[in-house]
Order: C-alpha cells, then sequence, then structure tokens
C-alpha cells in the first residue's frame, strides 16, 4: 500500500489543483498552437487526459480566465522581461507564465506563495533545466510590482 503525505493523496485538494495545472497548461499549450480559444476545444482536449472532476473544473477555470485575461497578463510579462522579447521565450515557459500570472492577478483565493511553488514545480517536470528559475523570477516580479493580492 502506497502511504501519501496529507496534502499530496490522490484526491487531496491539492493533489487535485497540481493535476488541474497540468492539465490546464497542456490546454493553454494547444490553444497557443491552434488558437482555438472554445470552450468545446477545451472540453474535447479535457476527454481525452486522466483528471478527476475537480481537477478538470479548476483547469477550466484557470484556462478560461488565462485566456480571458491575456492582453494584460502579456503586458505584464513583458514588463518583467525586458530584456527579452516573448516571441523568443519557449512555448512552455510563456504558457507557464500567463497561467501562473493569472493565478497571482485574479484568483484571490490562492495565496501568492502557493501560485509561485506550483509554478516552479511545474516549471521542473514540463520545462528546461533553467525554466524553475526564469519563471520564479519573472513570477516574483510580477507578484511584487503589481501588488496583486495579500497572504
Amino acid at each position: 500500500m502506497v502511504e501519501y503525505p496529507l496534502d499530496q493523496a490522490p484526491h487531496s485538494p491539492r493533489s487535485n489543483r497540481r493535476k488541474g495545472r497540468e492539465l490546464a497548461l497542456q490546454a493553454l499549450y494547444q490553444i497557443e498552437i491552434t488558437g482555438d480559444t472554445s470552450a468545446a476545444a477545451v472540453d474535447l482536449f479535457l476527454q481525452h487526459f486522466e483528471g478527476n472532476t475537480k481537477a478538470k473544473e479548476f483547469a477550466r477555470r484557470l484556462v478560461s480566465g488565462t485566456v480571458s485575461q491575456r492582453a494584460e497578463i502579456d503586458r505584464l510579462i513583458a514588463q518583467a522581461t525586458e530584456h527579452w522579447k516573448i516571441e523568443r521565450l519557449a512555448k512552455v515557459d510563456f504558457v507557464l507564465l500567463r497561467m501562473a500570472a493569472y493565478e497571482l492577478l485574479f484568483c484571490a483565493d490562492i495565496p501568492t506563495s502557493v501560485t509561485l511553488d506550483e509554478a516552479i514545480e511545474i516549471a521542473k517536470r514540463f520545462g528546461s533545466e533553467e525554466s524553475a528559475g526564469f519563471i520564479n523570477g519573472v513570477l516574483d516580479h510580477i507578484a511584487q510590482s503589481s501588488c496583486s493580492k495579500t497572504e
């Protein structure tokens, strides 16, 4: 029998949210490639991946919010990456930055430290060796400069 820490059990709120973030990242990557932001496209994507109802609901929330606030989020990312052109960022890193910036700015129910920690861990899994440090630096800049929410 596998034992999990209480906060990481297979159906804990934390694991549901991590899975939801990973699904959202993948769905947002698909949107970045295809340009199709429709709810039907997101639903079709989610049908093909594992995840319980709560994880998929959280993924939909992140995808919908990130897409709807994309212009504002991209403006803040551009400011935080002043020496980088957005077009030159790795797509996975850019999509993760968008999603985590959405959480930082518009999800008052999620503590800033949780958003930062989760983005770093997901960057380690889906990005390059340098992704986690880059993501951390950019998101920390956005969090500090935007005074997005308080913990």
